[in-house]
């Protein structure tokens, strides 16, 4: 998403909770060490802001891959709160920033597990869905003063934190890596995996004018998935 805005001419900002990931982006970009979770740390982030045009929301963890009795309660308070917290939070200090400058975009990334479920997945699934209501609110609450708001859904993307859910649905479902890959991807119309620059082409689409009358909207990118949980 970074790379796709600054590409697309906006100045970025970049927040991230390990600073050593922080010291590899570009020196045009600015990098702040924080936990999207902490309400310190963000209201710390924003007051750093003198004007904000587009807010991603784009923080998370995978959480537990497990059976709803074996998932325990620090692993769940974990998952919601980057997942969950972390948008509200962001939003909560991007706020009266937009509401200032009579205009904004905010996006949130929630998943196709926010539209459709998937079994061993309750607390990033609970989370994913929480995030499509907070959105929903705050395009009603925010849209008078010419904000909007949306939500990017994506599908299974290619990438390191894929595979550690991939291998961790495997153990809990007595299946291959390669079977549930084949699961993921046979759910889908387009029967593949999206690629991180197609969420990221779509947050552009919504954070400029092109877009200036979307808001409230709940997008997936996802080759269509037509059922969440295929068995192979």
């Amino acid at each position: 998403m970074a790379d796709a805005f600054d590409k697309a001419g906006f100045d970025v900002w970049v927040t991230d909770v390990d600073p050593a990931a922080l010291a590899e982006i570009p020196a045009v970009w600015t990098g702040i060490a924080a936990h999207a979770a902490d309400e310190d740390d963000m209201r710390r982030v924003f007051a750093q802001m003198g004007r904000l045009d587009v807010l991603c929301a784009n923080a998370g963890i995978a959480g537990p891959t497990a059976a709803i009795e074996d998932v325990t309660m620090e692993d769940w308070r974990a998952c919601l709160g980057v997942n969950l917290d972390g948008a509200f939070l962001a939003a909560k200090y991007a706020a009266p920033l937009m509401k200032k400058a009579g205009q904004g975009s905010i996006i949130v990334t929630s998943s196709t597990a926010g539209q459709h479920g998937y079994p061993f997945r309750a607390p990033y699934a609970a989370a994913k869905w929480g995030v499509i209501g907070l959105m929903k609110t705050l395009a009603m609450e925010l849209g008078p003063f010419g904000v909007r708001c949306n939500a990017i859904c994506p599908g299974s993307v290619e990438g390191p934190r894929m595979e550690g859910v991939l291998n961790r649905e495997a153990e809990a479902k007595g299946m291959t890596r390669d079977q549930v890959y084949d699961g993921y991807a046979s759910g889908t119309s387009m029967r593949s995996f999206v690629e991180a620059e197609d969420i990221a082409n779509m947050a552009v689409f919504l954070g400029t004018d092109v877009s200036r009358k979307v808001s409230g909207q709940v997008i997936a990118v996802d080759g269509h998935t037509e059922n969440p949980d295929p068995k192979v």
